[in-house]
């Protein structure tokens, strides 16, 4: 059998593995690299050469980068912002919520965009009146609109650059994918305006994801911090009284709850001043007061009865301020720099017949106990003898929170601090270093001054130098899958070039357009690339479908730039089925979708990728 023949076969088996979809696509792609060196196509080191590539290197610096600006609450202010101006209307949801995730896209991928907006698009809809299903799918498909607007949106852009380096001497630039993505993203939305109300099922999933947009005042309100809420006054220096404690400096809530300093005026005593507890501190406005003491004209928020809390402001000279209290408890729970965390003493735990009590410090130093309850009963301010299943609502800074609640063997974490920093904190520590180096990113891929590869590993060195994310975080950041599938599929690529399969195909393809020209041969590579995409991976489909174009693009005596293109704009148009790409997948649940729900609207949107694929881009690329 011929070279080209087992290059063919390999492939095969790939697709139809791929689209059968019973083994894990990450064996399947090991498996035709391994393939590939028993069939004798290509040696033991270049099998594994794929995993050494520039290509891998970027997107999984990619990965990190995106989680410093999810972690950091980037995405969630984002998120907010939309929901704080969307309106009511359809057609300006629609439009704002798929040009949002068209520009984050274009800097942080699809499937991560989807991940961050899903949860609060959805929940948008429930409130403004309107069906999940109108924005969900939509939602997906604007990413892939987006991701066609910069570099960054999607490894397959990272592909193609590298191809139309290494075929034409010059990749394409940062922001030069935009010139196909603006008539993408505008095509997009226009239909998505126009015809999803009749393409699109109106319906509501069985099952919604957690909206943790407000936790605060849920809490609050589960807990009953906000019924008994006070705010006291740190007078000016002038006006303090001979009990108050003014020397000592401090950050938070609670002893040690800022690393190991007390604040301004001590926190209640729990033996002195039961069930009082101090929930924050805040300026006199209402803004939680972090990273420096509570000072003169700062305000305290406690929780607790009102006698006691009048006793204590009594005894350090503090004025009580009039007014709803309560409204300034959520800002007090969940800051950018404190939060709280509901954990549940698991059966057979340590804590069993240990004492917990408001106001006390846990054993680690880095929280404070503000409430318990039994059976959604709030236990008071006395003592209480811990039994399994009861809960405890337990303060610190966000570090100390993941530090010790998530890895305690002791007590099950309702909503991992994590998740709830993300969801309910927009802007939240390190959020402005991630942001500044997402813009160092951008430049330096946008002036070429380093390599793609290199300024994307600069940037994930420094979200972890900079201490946005940690080395846990980022190693977890990272689609494992994604970096398997291109690592092991680029040697596949290059068997298929090397075999002379590529060219081959190539061969037919132009034969079979004949002197119908060049628009003809992009034509064909779309609807290849588009119903290969539409089975497996599209990130796979680019890296079968890349050598081919060039070989035909050589073929046929035109440039490669508009037909490695062409390629890329069909690979982002997967669309008509939820397997097509995670993304798709996301938004089937929580948009309440069937399987044939994607086809109707995604024809359309396909048949706007072609347009441009074929007719736009070699308005941009010349032949």
């Amino acid at each position: 059998m011929s070279q080209a023949a087992l290059a063919f076969a390999i492939l095969g088996a790939v697709v139809v593995l791929f689209a059968w979809n019973r083994l894990p696509v990450e064996v399947v792609a090991l498996g035709a690299a391994l393939s590939l060196y028993f069939t004798g196509l290509l040696g033991p080191a270049e099998i594994f050469a794929g995993f050494g590539d520039p290509v891998v290197i970027f997107v999984a610096s990619l990965f990190v980068v995106s989680e410093g600006l999810d972690a950091t609450g980037v995405t969630t202010w984002a998120g907010q912002t939309l929901m704080a101006h969307a309106g009511t209307g359809r057609t300006r949801l629609l439009v704002l919520v798929m040009l949002l995730v068209a520009g984050l896209t274009a800097l942080i991928t699809v499937n991560g965009a989807v991940a961050a907006l899903l949860p609060m698009v959805v929940i948008l809809a429930v409130r403004t009146g309107h069906a999940p299903s109108e924005l969900a799918m939509p939602l997906a498909f604007g990413a892939h609109a987006g991701s066609m607007l910069a570099l960054t949106g999607t490894p397959i852009n990272v592909i193609a650059s590298e191809a139309a380096q290494e075929a034409s001497g010059r990749g394409f630039g940062y922001f030069e994918f935009a010139m196909a993505g603006v008539p993408l993203v505008v095509g997009v939305i226009t239909i998505a305006v126009l015809a999803g109300h009749r393409l699109l099922p109106r319906r509501t999933a069985g099952t919604m994801p957690r909206d943790l947009s407000r936790h605060a005042r849920t809490l609050a309100k589960q807990y009953r911090l906000d019924r008994d809420a006070h705010r006291l006054l740190v007078p000016p220096p002038a006006a303090t009284g001979p009990d108050t404690v003014p020397g000592s400096a401090g950050t938070g809530p609670g002893p040690r709850a800022g690393g190991g300093r007390a604040t301004a005026v001590a926190p209640p005593d729990p033996e002195r001043y039961p069930g009082l507890v101090l929930l924050g501190v805040q300026s006199a406005d209402g803004v939680p007061r972090v990273g420096g003491p509570a000072g003169p004209g700062d305000v305290l928020v406690l929780s607790g009865d009102a006698d006691t809390a009048a006793r204590f402001a009594a005894e350090h000279a503090l004025e009580i301020l009039p007014g709803a209290a309560a409204e300034h408890v959520a800002g007090a729970l969940l800051n950018r720099e404190f939060g709280v965390a509901e954990v549940v003493v698991s059966p057979r735990s340590g804590l069993v017949g240990a004492t917990a009590f408001p106001g006390m410090v846990t054993d680690s130093g880095d929280l404070v106990v503000l409430a318990v309850q039994r059976k959604g009963h709030h236990q008071g301010p006395g003592r209480t003898a811990l039994a399994a299943g009861d809960t405890l609502l337990v303060q610190g800074d966000w570090a100390a929170l993941e530090r010790n609640v998530d890895r305690d063997p002791d007590v099950l974490v309702v909503d991992s601090p994590a998740l709830v920093r993300r969801q309910a904190v927009p802007l939240g520590p390190g959020a402005y270093r991630a942001v500044a180096v997402l813009a160092a990113m951008v430049l330096l891929l946008a002036t070429g001054i380093v390599p793609a590869a290199v300024a994307g590993v600069l940037a994930a060195g420094a979200m972890v130098v900079l201490r946005v994310v940690t080395v846990a975080q980022a190693y977890r950041a990272v689609s494992w899958t994604t970096i398997v599938i291109i690592g092991a599929m680029i040697p596949l690529s290059v068997a298929i070039q090397r075999s002379g399969a590529a060219g081959l195909v190539a061969h037919a393809l132009v034969a079979a357009v004949g002197d119908a020209g060049p628009y003809a041969l992009l034509l064909g590579l779309f609807l290849v690339t588009a119903v290969l995409g539409q089975l497996i991976s599209n990130t796979a489909t680019a890296l079968i479908v890349i050598p081919i174009a060039l070989s035909a693009a050589a073929e046929l005596g035109v440039s490669v730039r508009p037909v490695i293109m062409c390629v890329t704009v069909a690979a982002a148009a997967a669309f008509l089925t939820p397997v097509a790409t995670p993304a798709n997948m996301m938004v089937l649940g929580p948009g309440g979708y069937r399987f044939g729900d994607y086809w109707r609207l995604g024809s359309v949107m396909l048949a706007w990728f072609g347009v441009v694929a074929v007719l736009l881009v070699p308005l941009f690329w010349r032949f």
